[in-house]
């Protein structure tokens, strides 16, 4: 069991999860199906937002006690949302042919910016790995709080994780075969090259990221975020993942940056994941784990022997199993993805960046039958 869905709160928990997931798939189809829905979902409500941003940072909207203000206001969350939405934007540019999106070079966007989003999160695994290290000497486990208000358990499995997140940059194919959608409004960019092989290596690999470094996050953005997209690429969607990918991770990011107490506290407050042993018997909420690692972080005793001691007053007693386990399957999943592409690779005498692999394969041929002639 991944999550600690057995408490009062379970309904409630799985109800925010079902409205997380439809509201996710909602706002992508009209992000992606006009340009208007487009301009709209990823240029002027971010823009409305930025002044919002900074109108709270000069003490506008309740300033200091803002909730964006008070619970997102590390320069993690501001930059997650920014770096999601311009790809969204340059993925428009793209399947449009606007501007830059015209030229052949540009094609390469799509895979720098996954491939830095990425690195993103392979280089907070290392600081998990390094913050437990300074704690215990070596990488078997310690808790640390992060400046997100998280307590976290860094460990082994993070460099596992890490590794995972270094190959999985090498399993996406075909990076500058990208179309556009052959439907009347151009709805997708297509990568039809993309296929099943690096989807399930990525979310594995990302959902361990997310259980590993924001594991009170980890319930919405770790199951929900990461089935939204594959959801759509499944059943109607095929070719255009990394599009709902990037456009759902845009979308969460602004919900959270404005409302970010759903996760937090009340009746959709997230689910705890399986790492904190006994919190949700012993009636410990997120919102409960929130202030107290802030608290310590702010004290400047996040990457200390604080953390854990505030864990064992509050009774909570470390369970990684899961955490072990899923970054030894990102691992193998992701070594079999690239064993994969380096045999059809071989086999077909091709660069596999610059051309694509997977042709032939029933994803592709089915993204391929959606793409402009």
């Amino acid at each position: 069991m991944l999550f600690q869905l057995y408490s009062s709160s379970a309904a409630m928990q799985l109800l925010g999860w079902i409205l997380v997931f439809a509201g996710l798939i909602l706002f992508n189809e009209i992000g992606r199906r006009t340009k208007i829905g487009g301009m709209i979902v990823f240029v002027i409500i971010p823009v409305i937002l930025t002044v919002y941003f900074i109108a709270i940072q000069a003490g506008a909207f309740g300033g200091l006690s803002n909730p964006t203000r008070a619970y997102m206001n590390g320069w993690f969350h501001y930059f997650k949302l920014y770096a999601a939405d311009i790809g969204c934007v340059g993925f428009m540019m793209i399947k449009y042919k606007w501007g830059l999106g015209k030229k052949e070079w540009f094609k390469w966007w799509p895979w720098f910016i996954v491939s830095a989003n990425i690195m993103i999160a392979n280089v907070s695994d290392l600081e998990s790995a390094f913050a437990a290290r300074g704690i215990t000497g070596d990488f078997s486990g310690a808790w640390w709080a992060s400046n997100e208000g998280v307590f976290i358990y860094g460990g082994w499995w993070n460099i596992l994780n890490f590794i995972a997140g270094m190959i999985n940059i090498f399993c996406m194919t075909g990076c500058v075969k990208l179309l556009t959608s052959n439907d009347k409004n151009k709805s997708d960019m297509l990568w039809p090259d993309m296929t099943i092989w690096f989807i399930l290596a990525y979310d594995v690999w990302n959902f361990e990221y997310t259980y590993l470094n924001l594991p009170t996050h980890s319930w919405y953005c770790g199951v929900a975020l990461l089935l939204a997209p594959t959801f759509a690429n499944a059943f109607w969607n095929k070719g255009a993942w990394i599009q709902n990918r990037a456009n759902t991770l845009a979308i969460w990011c602004m919900w959270a940056q404005v409302v970010p107490l759903f996760q937090l506290k009340g009746r959709f407050a997230a689910a705890l994941p399986r790492i904190y042993g006994g919190a949700t018997e012993a009636g410990i909420t997120t919102m409960d784990l929130y202030e107290k690692a802030i608290a310590i972080f702010n004290a400047g005793d996040g990457k200390t022997v604080a953390a854990n001691e505030a864990m064992a007053q509050m009774g909570i007693t470390a369970d990684p199993t899961a955490q072990g386990v899923v970054a030894i399957a990102a691992v193998v999943i992701n070594v079999v993805c690239i064993m994969v592409i380096i045999k059809r690779s071989i086999k077909a005498g091709r660069n596999p960046y610059s051309n694509n692999v997977f042709e032939g394969t029933r994803d592709f041929e089915e993204a391929m039958a959606r793409a402009e002639k």
